[in-house]
């Protein structure tokens, strides 16, 4: 029996519950070691299980806990530690005071083109980095998007398939049975958006019909129908996604280009003419004009000390005779 006070691991001690999702209760709780809030949560092994299945079942829990320490980017909750209390996993991670999208839309209703936009480029970089460490979320949903009390967003969850993932937000081929990938992923980012700029999910609470042509997204319309496009291989990446977020937060549309297309022609510019070296060039001399009345006084006065000259010369000569 899981209790307010109780010691996890002989270090983490439990405070209250602040959610509950399809894997569980999470925890706010107190690292005793380290003197610090964090967030637990014990991981999801459904009961009834044979002693063999439940092992199993157990170790797959630890093991996509640790794969979770992985992924590090400011809008992924930090996985700090995957512990066992008795035979039960728990998971270890940062705390961040926030309220996830479900909530959040509950209470204050549909988000804008431009703001979903916004939220899209947070939500689709954190997935990014995920996948660039080899982790695909395989479940994301409004329920573990959090937004924090900051003004940022966080997603949690990599990579943990306990609890199951709810259908109305996963990819058709994952309902299928078809291995996880990160273009599964792009389809649970699609209908994750989808749910914050129309209100409801794309097909429907159980993930089965047609998806339903975007009618609030205005500018994110385009980029919503390629993330929920039906064959995996036609959806786009995360960077070709945030780049159409990108455009759509700066007030324009742009169309997406594959990184095969020929490159836009460019139009020559014309250069700067640069001056001359200053070594090259010579500087015409100055010249300095000096007024007339100035230039008559000077040439008496010269000629009066030539005089002079002249006369002592002369003096001088007579003398030695």
């Amino acid at each position: 029996m899981i209790a307010e006070g109780s010691l996890v691991a002989n270090r983490y001690r439990l405070d209250q519950p602040i959610g509950r999702g399809r894997a569980g209760i999470v925890w706010l709780a107190h690292d005793t070691m380290l003197n610090r809030t964090v967030a637990a949560k014990r991981m999801y092994v459904p009961a009834g299980l044979d002693q063999s299945r439940a092992v199993q079942t157990r170790a797959q829990a630890v093991q996509e806990g640790r794969d979770a320490t992985k992924v590090v980017h400011n809008c992924a909750i930090t996985v700090h530690d995957v512990v066992l209390d008795g035979v039960d996993p728990w998971l270890v991670m940062e705390y961040v005071p926030s309220r996830n999208m479900s909530d959040f839309l509950g209470e204050h209703g549909r988000l804008t083109p431009e703001q979903t936009a916004f939220l899209g480029i947070q939500l689709a970089s954190a997935l990014s980095a995920a996948h660039g460490a080899g982790i695909v979320h395989r479940s994301l949903n409004p329920g573990n998007v959090l937004l924090a009390d900051d003004g940022g967003v966080k997603v949690t969850d990599f990579g943990i398939t306990g609890g199951g993932s709810d259908p109305a937000y996963t990819a058709p081929e994952l309902a299928r049975g078809e291995p996880a990938t990160p273009a599964a992923d792009a389809f649970s980012l699609g209908a994750t958006l989808y749910l914050a700029v129309e209100g409801v999910p794309p097909c429907s609470e159980q993930g089965t019909g047609p998806v339903r042509p975007p009618e609030q997204a205005g500018p994110l319309a385009g980029a919503l129908e390629k993330l929920l496009r039906a064959d995996p291989m036609a959806r786009p990446t995360m960077a070709d996604t945030t780049v159409s977020f990108q455009a759509i937060t700066q007030g324009r549309q742009t169309m997406f280009i594959p990184p095969t297309a020929p490159a836009m022609p460019t139009v020559p510019v014309a250069s700067a003419v640069r001056p001359a070296p200053a070594q090259l060039t010579r500087a015409p001399r100055a010249t300095i004009k000096v007024p007339s009345n100035i230039r008559v006084w000077i040439l008496s006065i010269a000629a009066i000390l030539v005089a002079i000259a002249v006369g002592i010369g002369i003096t001088e000569l007579l003398m030695m005779l």
